[in-house]
């Protein structure tokens, strides 16, 4: 059964789509089966994956709708190696459309439960607001990834973050919780950088990543290829961090494993 995991900030800027994409494509690369969904109307992850957003015959917008299946919307990502649920600019119309429909906030929930058996990670890219989308990301995860960069402002969207997630979790699904928060385009010369970092150790502890992704041009650049870092440039800092984070991921996963046969 699939471990589905929402990549949410309602912050824009922090790097949930680089995380979507190099996550996936590292979890790939250590032999995990990878659904990536893209939940922002925007479209970055589908084309930071390779796939043409403008060429889309059926996308996530066409599931959420019930005008067809998850299998048929899906593609392939062979850079990445993940498949993909692709979305583009007809996603902003689901945020109206969902709003008259019945078990608005499960739908995302219900069109996974079919295929949730096929892999190991799911991963949704939210997008940056508390929408109607991000809504069913939420309500469809078991887990909260949250991106962030090391900065004051950051700190204070984070707590309305957190607490819209636990609003969730009492009325929508009790079984959401934080999976972890993941320093984004760090930069430890910075003395803010690392005061805003001990303060999330020791606010968050072991909820807090000890992988951080640098400030990396790699990054940066491979989207345009439509490709992740790993394929891009695989011993570049910013790819070796994601499949760090990948095996941090892994072994918190075993040790949770270990912890609930005890």
């Amino acid at each position: 059964m699939a471990k589905v995991l929402a990549i949410a900030n309602q912050k824009g800027g922090v790097g949930k789509t680089t995380t979507c994409i190099n996550l996936a494509a590292s979890l790939v690369a250590t032999k995990r089966r990878v659904l990536l969904i893209d939940l922002d109307p925007q479209g970055n992850a589908t084309m930071g994956s390779g796939i043409d957003k403008h060429a889309l015959e059926h996308s996530i917008y066409d599931v959420l709708m019930d005008d067809c299946d998850l299998g048929t919307a899906m593609q392939y990502s062979e850079h990445g190696g993940y498949q993909l649920l692709p979305a583009n600019r007809d996603l902003t119309a689901a945020e109206v459309a969902l709003l008259e429909m019945q078990m608005k906030e499960s739908r995302l929930r219900n069109a996974l439960a079919p295929v949730r058996e096929n892999y190991d990670y799911i991963l949704i890219d939210c997008p940056p607001a508390l929408s109607m989308l991000t809504v069913n990301a939420l309500v469809a995860a078991d887990g909260v990834i949250i991106p962030m960069q090391c900065e004051y402002f950051a700190l204070e969207g984070l707590s309305d973050l957190i607490n819209s997630i636990q609003r969730i979790a009492q009325a929508l699904n009790p079984s959401l919780k934080i999976e972890g928060l993941l320093r984004t385009m760090y930069d430890p010369r910075m003395s803010l950088t690392n005061d805003v970092s001990s303060q999330l150790k020791e606010h968050f502890g072991d909820q807090l990543y000890q992988t951080v992704i640098p400030r990396n041009i790699r990054l940066a650049e491979a989207p345009s290829f439509g490709m992740p870092a790993l394929v891009y440039d695989k011993q570049s800092r910013g790819a070796l961090a994601y499949l760090a984070l990948a095996g941090e991921m892994s072994r918190r996963q075993r040790n949770n494993n270990r912890a609930a046969t005890a």
